[in-house]
């Protein structure tokens, strides 16, 4: 089966590509110079030219603060990307699974967000993801859109990455405590999509919809970054103690409201798939150092 990953330089889009590779797919890897997903035209022939059976959007405009400051660009690729691979995959008549986001929330609940609760996202960036979705909905059944949160992962910039590069320079860190989640490996994510895929092939068909896949473990960025330094000095891959300062949200003066509830119920995406995410990040912060 081919499969179109758009977004093939991303953080979760590498991860696609190799494990798709790895489990025998003809994959067709499109970066933002080989396929620009804001241009309907662009996608038409780009499809028609690789035929492929499914398609997996993991392009995003993730910057979350620099998304206020560039609101055209976040909601073309955002919004108007998912719309034009939606309108495509409809006259193709081809699925596609696309990563969202927690930030289609609030955060003001205190469980987790489960897939029929109410959308109210805060800034640009989530409006767009949110808007995206809705693209997808009216205009293709055949979808799956998978909401994520805390990505983390060797490609790309995250949150991890970050504070490994702090350790390095700083013995003392300030970290938000009062916004929770859990943290996802991008390979989890990938291999979760991959495993969609498989079944698609096999079955010729999903149990389509929205999906929520985070990881199990509810953690505050600060008690994120602890465990972080914690796991990273017992495998001696930093010989120093890192003091970490838990400071609320406010005192962070961020340029941008987050949700301070992260948490996403993954019940459904475990009783429909027999998908389980295990929240464990320790292999990814020893791989880094060993490099």
């Amino acid at each position: 089966m081919k499969i179109l990953i758009t977004g093939a330089q991303g953080q979760v889009g590498k991860e696609l590509v190799s494990i798709a590779n790895q489990r025998g797919f003809d994959v067709i890897a499109a970066g933002q110079t080989e396929l620009d997903i804001t241009q309907l035209k662009n996608i038409e022939s780009y499809v028609e030219v690789h035929q492929p059976d499914i398609v997996i959007n993991a392009a995003a405009y993730t910057a979350v603060n620099k998304a206020e400051e560039e609101q055209d660009i976040t909601y073309a690729i955002n919004r108007d990307g998912a719309a034009n691979l939606a309108a495509v995959s409809k006259e193709k008549n081809i699925p596609l699974l696309h990563i969202s986001t927690d930030y289609v929330f609030d955060g003001t609940k205190s469980e987790a967000y489960s897939e029929n609760d109410t959308v109210s996202p805060l800034g640009v960036y989530g409006i767009s993801k949110w808007q995206g979705e809705e693209t997808i909905r009216q205009t293709l059944p055949e979808h799956i859109i998978l909401r994520v949160a805390w990505v983390f992962g060797e490609q790309g910039n995250n949150f991890v990455k970050t504070m490994l590069r702090l350790a390095k320079d700083r013995d003392e860190l300030s970290v938000v405590e009062d916004q929770f989640g859990g943290p996802s490996p991008s390979k989890d994510i990938a291999k979760t999509l991959i495993i969609l895929a498989e079944q698609y092939q096999k079955e010729k068909t999903l149990e389509w919809g929205i999906y929520h896949y985070c990881g199990d473990e509810k953690v505050s960025w600060c008690g994120f970054a602890k465990e972080i330094f914690k796991q990273a000095k017992e495998q001696g891959l930093i010989k120093k103690d890192i003091k970490v300062n838990a400071i609320t949200t406010a005192e962070f003066q961020d340029l941008t409201i987050r949700p301070a509830n992260s948490m996403l119920d993954c019940e459904k995406i475990k009783n429909t798939f027999g998908i389980i995410m295990l929240g464990e990040y320790q292999d990814w912060i020893n791989q880094q150092y060993e490099k």
